[in-house]
């Protein structure tokens, strides 16, 4: 067997598996109890120091 091949049966198997659980935690992490107030702070971070321009 290839080192090609070794590494696309493990893409195939764990490869999957890992990214599923990857996906699991970040989604957990952002929807924690205690991540709120970060969340709404990053939500609303792009309206602070705003310059207008009128004209």
């Amino acid at each position: 067997m290839s080192a090609y091949d070794s590494l696309r049966h493990f893409a195939d198997s764990w490869g999957l598996v890992m990214m599923g659980v990857a996906f699991l935690a970040f989604t957990g992490w952002a929807f924690r109890p205690h991540g709120r107030a970060a969340n709404d702070r990053a939500a609303n971070s792009i309206f602070e120091d705003e310059d207008h321009i009128d004209g």
